[in-house]
């Protein structure tokens, strides 16, 4: 295992959760035409500095602060994200610069990502975030238009989970070898995870139409309020169900509990917030402003959304790892400790 690469990985998706904080404060605070100037901001793009009596950068205050440091966010995130992307192909790069003369052949240990699938997971979290980029400003030229603002929140989560999907596969608790486990019941619990998984993904497709779909001073629309509470219901349904199985046929494997008791409480949480959330935008209409109980009750509502999704990509991960049908357990068993030995070598 490289812990580097690890660590590395969960700085690129903590840095992915707080650019969707910051991208739900720029839709909470209705800052998104802030300015119509993209990639740059008023023509510039680091933030306002005076220095010898000059001033120079954008000037930070309103509407401003909240897109333009969305825009300074998203710029670290894919940075970091072209650094993931280099740290998991850190092998091949070096091999490429001996191979043409630039590097001294040297005997060192191999510090890439041997696993090929991992590294074009990383090329495609870094097609996502390029994409990602592109639909943003998408949405300032074309004046924030429902179809492309819902895609950019949508498309938000899946580079969130992508992160976290690298994060799962480069730690010790993926590498090890782990004992399989046979399902018991009738009721596959892998595949109710990626039930709960899609699920929760179309409530994301609903909840950032629904977002996106009316500025704070205007009623939300009736249609899409009822779908979206229709979608939390089943959400609840799929992803406790799988939860409350897994600790009931389950409960010593912690390795499966962990996520699904941290799923269950990120459930109940999302779904109070989303209570007030309902309560809070339903009178913000009558508000002078965004008012901060409104903005920070929606933002978190999104935030805790994201955890749910990413949470549940692990529960789903976790379960297809060590559970298998009684079938194909041995079949699967002697695969994967060819895998590892492979990883090894």
């Amino acid at each position: 295992m490289n812990k580097g690469l690890h660590r590395f990985a969960l700085l690129v998706a903590g840095a992915t959760f707080f650019l969707i904080i910051a991208g739900a404060l720029v839709t909470s605070h209705d800052a998104g035409l802030a300015t119509a100037d993209w990639p740059l901001t008023e023509g510039r793009f680091l933030p306002k500095v005076e220095f010898l009596g000059i001033s120079t950068g954008v000037n930070m205050v309103g509407n401003l602060f909240w897109e333009h440091g969305h825009r300074l966010v998203a710029t670290s995130v894919g940075l970091l994200t072209i650094g993931l992307v280099l740290y998991l192909y850190r092998g091949e790069i070096r091999r490429w610069l001996v191979r043409v003369g630039l590097l001294a052949r040297r005997d060192v240990p191999y510090r890439g990502e041997q696993r090929s699938w991992v590294r074009r997971l990383g090329m495609v979290a870094l097609a996502g975030v390029i994409a990602q980029g592109l639909l943003g400003g998408l949405t300032v030229k074309l004046m924030l238009p429902l179809v492309v603002s819902a895609a950019h929140a949508t498309l938000a989560q899946l580079f969130f989970c992508t992160t976290v999907s690298l994060a799962v596969f480069t730690s010790s608790s993926w590498i090890n070898d782990r004992p399989l486990i046979e399902e018991q019941g009738s009721l596959p619990l892998r595949y109710l995870c990626v039930a709960a998984a899609a699920a929760i993904f179309l409530q994301l497709i609903i909840g950032a139409t629904l977002r996106h779909s009316a500025t704070w001073d205007k009623p939300l629309p009736a249609d899409l309020l009822l779908t979206h509470i229709g979608g939390a219901i089943t959400v609840m349904l799929l992803l406790g169900t799988a939860a409350l199985m897994i600790l009931r046929r389950h409960s010593s494997e912690t390795f499966l509990t962990r996520p699904a008791k941290v799923a269950l409480s990120l459930l109940g949480l999302q779904l109070l917030l989303g209570i007030a959330a309902y309560i809070t935008r339903g009178a913000s209409p009558n508000d002078p402003q965004p008012l901060n109980p409104m903005v920070g009750i929606t933002v978190a509502h999104v935030a805790c959304g994201a955890l749910v999704f990413a949470t549940t990509i692990v529960l789903m991960l976790r379960a297809f790892k060590v559970l298998r049908s009684s079938a194909s357990s041995f079949e699967f068993a002697a695969a994967e400790h060819s895998r590892s030995l492979e990883y090894k070598l």
